[in-house]
């Protein structure tokens, strides 16, 4: 069985990760949405509301693609966080040559630690490639629309957060 772990913060998701993720199972058997502990970063959303808001997401996309796709909260290293789901593949988004020398860097670190769980990355589709989360919350916070960006679900909860 091919496992891949996606991971990242989702604060919140948006329409990349979910083009991420929809092309992602297309290549896999059983996806897994690794949900990261950033205490770093002092997301918007409380875990259990990101956990919550991915998997109301992704349970269209598993059962239109037929592939299992799990939330799995995680705040250990990524390549730990492989290990413990099973993954043998690690996919990452990329959206601009700034996320790849990022990502560039992390993979040489996650090889180092186990070289036998490969990294794909994924281009983020052309509509999708300047959005970003830190993004999408300062438009929200400021009025501005981001039913570009989001869903309908996930704008809601940013309304609802920013009044």
């Amino acid at each position: 069985m091919r496992t891949a772990l996606y991971p990242g913060t989702f604060d919140p998701i948006t329409l990349g990760h979910i083009d991420i993720i929809r092309r992602a199972s297309t290549l896999v058997d059983r996806l897994v949405i690794g949900v990261a502990i950033n205490r770093d970063k002092g997301p918007l959303f409380s875990l259990e509301e990101r956990v919550a808001m991915i998997e109301a997401e992704c349970k269209a996309l598993s059962a239109d693609s037929g592939v299992e796709i799990e939330v799995h909260p995680f705040e250990n290293l990524l390549i730990q966080c492989a290990h413990d789901v099973g993954a043998n593949v690690i996919v990452r988004g990329l959206r601009a040559v700034a996320d790849f020398e990022y990502e560039y860097q992390m993979v040489g670190m996650n090889r180092a630690m186990d070289d036998s769980i490969e990294t794909v990355f994924l281009m983020a589709g052309a509509q999708h490639q300047a959005v970003a989360s830190k993004l999408v919350k300062e438009i929200a916070r400021l009025g501005g629309d981001i039913s570009g960006f989001v869903t309908p679900a996930v704008k809601n909860a940013l309304d609802s957060r920013f009044g």
